[in-house]
């Protein structure tokens, strides 16, 4: 009797946990049902392990302990834990760079697309290079390139010269386009208003002035928001 009636519990403690995970993201509704499955396994575990279950109570107590992340195996064994899971990415594109703004980590990275180092990746280019650029190029490139410094290395201001550190609160040169605020939030076309407001707080978290991040990508990020929820009103 006492087995039929922690069954029962834990069934209705998994149908109370499923109906919670469905009405939020997926990735994290991923990582909770493995936690709470890994928490579930091990208790039934310990629970037959007491009642001198043994034969059942080990291999129940493994898949628990696996899918924690616990063990070198399970959908959530050693190689999930020593590699980083990759996050949504964010690009935003100006006359002289393509940028991606990674929201897991706040590390932007990119590639000129015109001038005279054109095809070069930003992280390849010394910091002065990069700094003499900024007189060669148009207002919002130059707002995106300091983002970027800013990011990579805050003290970049020491190399700059008369001009060179402009643009830190240059606005947009031209309207944005819906495919434009789509790949600036992360978002696949067509995503949700809840979707939408999400990723606006996760990339503001790590792009607003106050987060160390720069005016010019908390402006575009702002205006993706207004221009994709128009949609949805």
């Amino acid at each position: 009797m006492p087995t039929l009636i922690f069954g029962v519990l834990v069934l209705l403690l998994a149908l109370w946990v499923l109906g919670v995970i469905a009405k939020v993201d997926p990735k994290i509704a991923a990582r909770v049902l493995k936690l709470s499955g890994g928490l579930l396994a091990l208790g039934l575990a310990v629970f037959l392990g007491l009642r001198g279950e043994i034969n059942i109570a080990i291999p129940l107590g493994a898949a628990g302990l696996a899918l924690l992340g616990w063990l070198p195996f399970g959908p959530a064994g050693f190689s999930a834990r020593t590699e980083k899971t990759g996050g949504n990415t964010s690009r935003v594109r100006s006359a002289y760079f393509e940028m991606e703004l990674e929201h897991d980590s706040g590390k932007m990275s990119g590639k000129i697309v015109a001038g005279r180092h054109q095809g070069a990746e930003l992280d390849r280019l010394d910091v002065k290079t990069l700094v003499e650029m900024l007189t060669e190029i148009d207002e919002e490139s130059r707002a995106l390139l300091t983002a970027y410094l800013d990011r990579r290395e805050p003290s970049w201001s020491e190399y700059a010269q008369g001009d060179a550190a402009t643009g830190r609160v240059a606005a947009s040169t031209g309207k944005m386009s819906e495919q434009e605020a789509y790949q600036i939030l992360g978002l696949e076309a067509g995503a949700s208003a809840d979707a939408i407001g999400r990723a606006h707080r996760t990339l503001m978290k790590k792009f607003h002035p106050d987060q160390g991040g720069s005016t010019y990508l908390a402006a575009r990020i702002n205006e993706a928001k207004e221009i994709l929820l128009r949609r949805h009103r």
